[in-house]
């Protein structure tokens, strides 16, 4: 046992956890001996097993996603680094902040044919915002320094804009079973706090630019406020008090978190996915400027139309820094903290307010005619995978979050979650849009986030059955719908689908799998439900109840295409009546 070895790796644990970072995932190995020993003895440190370093990973970016800050994850050296690989991605470019450990063989087992040693320096290129390789541990005054340094400065960058994860890879000679004591804390402890304090600033504009901004807005009435990925508390007050200021509506994706929550929904238009699904609507109803925040919304509709029309004036805000613009059409590029940003332009616009004008009505009007055809699905007595989502709205109470899976389920939350007053969070993975670790990512979050329901697909399900296990490890409340259309069904909407030759051994995949049998593994419990009233009772009751419940509904991928398409047909052919009788069309 080695003094240099156990004081090092406390010195590095202690300052994480003073840096505000008590949660860690651990997968089991030798390599990373010391720091899970360390980790598990120290008093502020919450250690969370998970044996699949694939499913461990998406636990953490989970956690981390629901607690709004970071949390470490940490393995043996080798492939199982290599597993952390689609949650690191997915971090990235989902800004979720993750401090990754990795332990190593020492630089003389390295490239001379040791077993598990693989190469590990940049394992996660450029995924990984920060990378470094640690010096082999010393007890020095100066190298436990550089130790509790080297922690402070990788939960900063986790943090700093735009967050995301960062690497730390840490070489370790034997023997690598640490000796920690009551004393080895107060050998450490050279100041109470932590070792450095890092502040992390927010970006702003200065008064004139807000000036000039709120200059250049107050003279265009045809403007749109378009809302991305957003997970700010303050933010749906905040931008509905400049939407209120400029008159101009919010299109909504559900993950904005503006569709759920106790401010006003009055300039919410949550139907524009569907509106903008034809291109002569879309035309009628093109604005003159769009202010945009958070990540690209789900909807290709949207897209589309920005694409098309380079002539928009199109404000993109980024209080991280980023570059989230795909339609290349941006006018300008705003680095600004989005909440000050719309109360500064609310402020300004205080002394001057617009009333409600023609152009808001016109939006207001058209949204409540596409959520009324939208609706009728509620109405259906099949089983159809949007009334899941119009259900939800209804059965999920206070304080729930609705993690949804990637594919069809998001996209159905766009179209069929409506606006309500409930504070219901909505969750998903839409960094890299991967269906893999979504029930881990869930799980992950269900530590913090309770009631959590998981709306995911079948296939996406059976990704990452493995990530069940913590589910039963830690006694997790959780309630998981499979929405099971035997395959993957948002292929049948795409061009492939009339590829009939080949369609479903390429893209239909039917696995024609029993989950049942697999819920029952893992200690959950299962049903299968028929119908909507079914399915009404058994969602209250596993909300109400304890553990992991799986609710599987079946449905039929045709089927569900053209219950889609009516839908959608009978909101073009609304609104296009609306809009001739008004002389727009």
């Amino acid at each position: 046992m080695s003094d240099d070895l156990t004081l090092y790796v406390s010195a590095f644990v202690d300052e994480l956890a003073k840096t505000g970072i008590e949660d860690v995932v651990v997968s089991p190995g030798s390599r990373s001996t010391p720091f899970a020993m360390v980790m598990a003895e120290h008093p502020k440190m919450r250690v969370h097993m998970n044996i699949d370093e694939r499913s461990a990973a998406f636990f953490a970016l989970g956690m981390a996603k629901a607690k709004r800050k970071p949390v470490a994850l940490l393995c043996t050296s080798g492939t199982a680094a290599a597993n952390y690989v689609p949650a690191v991605v997915e971090a990235y470019y989902s800004r979720v902040p993750l401090v990754v450990l990795t332990a190593d063989r020492p630089h003389e087992l390295r490239d001379v044919g040791a077993p598990q040693a693989i190469d590990q320096i940049h394992l996660y290129g450029k995924h990984a915002k920060w990378f470094v390789d640690m010096a082999l541990p010393e007890s020095s005054n100066e190298m436990l320094r550089y130790a509790r340094m080297m922690a402070a400065r990788a939960a900063a960058v986790a943090m700093s804009a735009p967050r995301g994860p960062v690497h730390l890879n840490f070489p370790l000679r034997e023997p690598l079973v640490p000796a920690v004591t009551d004393q080895t804390w107060e050998q450490i402890n050279e100041k109470e706090a932590s070792y450095i304090q890092i502040a992390i600033g927010k970006k702003t504009l200065d008064d004139a630019q807000f000036h000039q901004l709120y200059k250049q807005l107050s003279c265009i009435e045809k403007g749109l406020i378009v809302c991305g990925n957003m997970d700010e508390p303050e933010f749906a007050e905040a931008v509905t008090e400049l939407a209120e200021a400029l008159q101009y509506p919010i299109l909504a994706d559900p993950l904005s978190q503006l569709r759920s929550g106790t401010h006003t929904k009055d300039y919410i238009i949550e139907s524009y996915d569907a509106i903008f699904k034809d291109a002569a609507i879309a035309e009628a109803l093109l604005p003159d400027v769009v202010i945009r925040f958070g990540a690209m919304p789900i909807s290709k509709p949207l897209l589309l139309m920005l694409k098309r029309h380079p002539s928009i004036t199109q404000i993109v805000v980024d209080g991280e820094g980023g570059w989230r613009e795909p339609t290349f059409t941006a006018s300008q590029m705003i680095y600004c903290d989005e909440i000050e940003f719309c109360r500064r332009l609310a402020e300004l616009g205080s002394a001057d307010r617009r009333v409600p004008n023609e152009w808001m009505q016109l939006w207001q009007d058209i949204n409540k005619l596409a959520k009324e055809e939208l609706l009728e699905a509620g109405k259906e007595e099949e089983m159809f995978e949007g009334k899941v989502f119009i259900e939800l709205t209804e059965l999920l109470p206070e304080k729930s979050t609705l993690f949804v899976g990637n594919s069809m389920p998001v996209r159905d939350a766009d179209t069929f979650f409506m606006t309500n007053d409930k504070q219901i969070r909505l969750m998903a993975n839409r960094g890299a849009n991967g269906i893999d670790g979504v029930v881990s990512s869930a799980l992950g979050a269900s530590l913090e986030a309770d009631p959590l329901v998981l709306v995911i697909g079948d296939l996406s399900f059976y990704h990452d059955l493995n990530g069940l296990l913590a589910a039963k490890l830690y006694q997790l409340h959780a309630t998981i719908i499979v929405i099971n259309n035997n395959g993957g069904g948002i292929f049948s909407f795409l061009p492939q689908a009339r590829q009939e030759k080949h369609f479903e051994a390429l893209f239909g995949t039917p696995t024609d799998l029993r989950f049942e049998h697999i819920i029952r593994m893992y200690d959950g419990y299962y049903q299968k439900v028929d119908t909507w009233d079914e399915f009404r009772y058994y969602v209250k009751h596993s909300i109400q109840s304890q553990g992991l419940h799986v609710i599987e509904l079946c449905t039929s991928r045709k089927e569900n295409v053209t219950k889609h398409q009516w839908l959608w047909k009978n909101v073009t052919e609304r609104i296009t009546e609306f809009l001739q009788k008004r002389g727009r069309l």
